[in-house]
């Protein structure tokens, strides 16, 4: 056999698949890490937007339950004349002021004049100001529908911070997990293309070793298939992957909220190297048990039935009878004049004032009584999800930690797989170089390897997923570590 082509089959025969799982290292200025995805991810994705304005609405719901107490200002007029004659002129203007615990403080003016105004809302030419309050004395008390309504916003503002985390969390781990199946057909093309280069090399030999009558024509056919049978997986690949690379940029927005693509020379972090096969320690599961009972889904249970809770008080105040009284102190003349204001004292108070009350209260109360039950209802429903959700969150973090416990048990095996399987490789090489072998023996051997090796790298893309799985199941986002 002439040297050249010796060097030839030398060349095709040692440079086994084997080495096709230590591909060249990539270019780190080209590398786009799940760092930056997140990065993106979190900060410019429509979604990750849409999360964050969830806390500004509970907010504004809240602002909007507060206008229940801002304070009212009040005017109105009403007079006749006809044929010239006046009847009456009433005036009545007032300031309101709710106050936190139910009752209503209010200052006022009034003037009612004429030769036919009603005698209740008669008063001097000069008119009369008063300065009063009205408290509810039963029903209304403790709560009522404007205090109710500010504590159940409150509460609403727990249910968006759940909203959003959890909202934000399920991108991110939807983003993770594209990008390693990203990264892994990255990782088989670039396997794949090795594979084809290999073969290549080989049939250019063995049509050498033909031609000088070392082999038989029929063992160039069998290298020439299995080149083809390679160039035809690797073109699958390559789809793969340029279908993977769309995935991912549908997660690429800039800060103009335009659509970004990933630029085609960029590559992807490898895959965890054994290094990275990390166990995860009984201290650990029981600190991911811990952050479970801070898991979105249960905040947002837990916001739902404070309140319920807010309107279950509500509910029972309403049961008592309703019980308001008014006082307010009078002055004649217009209101907050210094020289005119009298000294407030028993006596003035005792014959300066105007009193009311009002009762109220229905006698079978069927209505609320029903409206309590409902409510009733509801905040046992709330509590039997608080109870499955709990259960079922418990469980997910206990089952993804098993199966990050049996995927490290699973590579760690696949590794000596893989070397195994390049022994039988180089066993087979050996006997072929003997003359005791053939080339369709060869090919079977490699393509044992490169099985092998696509596994461990799915392997390894799964133990990535799974990593995130873990911390999203516990109610974290996923990280990029």
């Amino acid at each position: 056999m002439k040297l050249a082509a010796k060097i030839l089959l030398l060349l095709a025969l040692t440079v086994g698949p084997a080495a096709a799982q230590v591909l060249p290292p990539a270019d780190t200025s080209q590398l786009f890490t799940l760092a930056d995805l997140l990065t993106y991810v979190t900060l410019r994705h429509p979604v990750a937007r849409q999360a964050a304005l969830l806390p500004e609405k509970a907010l504004q719901e809240v602002r909007l339950a507060r206008g229940a107490f801002d304070p009212a200002a009040t005017s109105k007029y009403y007079g006749k004349t006809l044929g010239g004659k006046e009847y009456f002129h009433d005036w009545d203007s007032q300031l309101r002021v709710p106050l936190w615990f139910g009752a209503d403080v209010k200052a006022g003016y009034e003037r009612g004049v004429g030769t036919y105004v009603n005698p209740e809302n008669y008063t001097s030419p000069a008119g009369l100001s008063y300065l009063g309050i009205s408290v509810p004395l039963t029903q209304g008390l403790l709560i009522d529908e404007r205090r109710a309504a500010v504590r159940q916003a409150q509460a609403l503002r727990g249910l968006a911070e759940a909203e959003r985390r959890s909202a934000l969390n399920k991108l991110v781990l939807q983003a993770t997990k594209d990008y390693w199946d990203w990264t892994l057909h990255f990782q088989r093309q670039q396997l794949l293309r090795r594979n084809v280069e290999l073969a290549d090399v080989r049939l250019r030999a063995i049509r050498q070793r033909v031609r000088l009558g070392d082999l038989a024509a029929i063992d160039s056919v069998e290298a020439l298939t299995e080149l083809q049978n390679r160039q035809a997986t690797l073109v699958q690949a390559q789809v793969q992957w340029q279908n993977a690379t769309l995935q991912l940029s549908n997660y690429l927005w800039d800060e103009q909220q335009q659509p970004r693509e990933l630029p085609a020379t960029v590559q992807p972090q490898p895959l965890p190297g054994p290094t990275a096969w990390l166990a995860l320690s009984t201290d650990s599961l029981t600190s991911l048990l811990n952050q479970a009972a801070q898991h979105p889904e249960l905040l947002k249970s837990q916001a739902k039935r404070s309140q319920l809770g807010i309107e279950r008080r509500l509910l029972r105040n309403k049961m008592l009878p309703k019980l308001t009284l008014d006082y307010n102190v009078l002055q004649a003349g217009a209101p907050f004049q210094a020289e005119g204001t009298p000294s407030l004292r028993g006596a003035y108070l005792e014959n300066n004032y105007k009193l009311g009350a009002s009762f109220a209260y229905p006698l079978l109360l069927r209505q609320e009584r029903s409206k309590l039950q409902l409510n009733s209802l509801k905040l046992r429903e709330i509590e039997l999800d608080l109870q499955q959700d709990t259960r079922a969150i418990q469980t997910g973090v206990r089952t993804v930690a098993a199966e990050w416990q049996a995927l490290r048990e699973q590579l760690r095996l696949q590794e000596q797989v893989v070397q195994n399987a390049e022994r039988l490789r180089q066993g087979e090489q050996a006997r072929f170089e003997n003359g005791e072998s053939s080339v369709f023996l060869l090919n079977a051997r490699e393509a044992l390897v490169v099985t092998a090796q696509l596994k461990l790298a799915e392997l390894q893309a799964k133990y990535a997923q799974t990593k995130a799985q873990l911390r999203w199941s516990a109610g974290s986002m996923p990280l990029a570590d």
